[in-house]
C-alpha cells in the first residue's frame, strides 16, 4: 500500500511540473507575445524575441495551442516553429 502511494506521488508530482520546449525561428524584426493553452490551461504570454532563434519552455502537459495574431497551431510535445510576417507556422 505505501508502494502504491510513493507511486502515485511521485506520477502527481511528475506531471504538475511538466513542460514543453517550444523551438521557434523569429524571421520578423519585431518581438511578440503569443496567447498559449497547454490541456486547457491558460498560460503566460509566451514571448518571442525579434530577430531569434531560441526556445521557450511552455509549463503543462499537450496538446498545447499557441495563438499568435489569429494564428494557432496546436502541437503534442516539445515543437519546431517559423514565425514569419507575424504568422506562427510548424517547421
Amino acid at each position: 500500500m505505501r508502494t502504491a502511494i510513493a507511486a502515485l506521488t511521485l506520477l502527481v508530482s511528475t506531471s504538475a511540473a511538466a513542460s514543453l520546449t517550444l523551438r521557434y525561428e523569429n524571421k520578423d524584426s519585431k518581438a511578440y507575445a503569443a496567447e498559449a493553452v497547454c490541456s486547457g490551461s491558460k498560460q503566460d504570454p509566451v514571448k518571442f524575441s525579434a530577430s531569434t532563434t531560441s526556445s521557450v519552455s511552455i509549463q503543462g502537459s499537450s496538446p498545447c495551442k499557441v495563438t499568435l495574431q489569429g494564428t494557432t497551431i496546436t502541437f503534442d510535445g516539445d515543437a519546431n516553429i517559423i514565425i514569419k510576417d507575424g504568422k506562427i507556422s510548424r517547421k
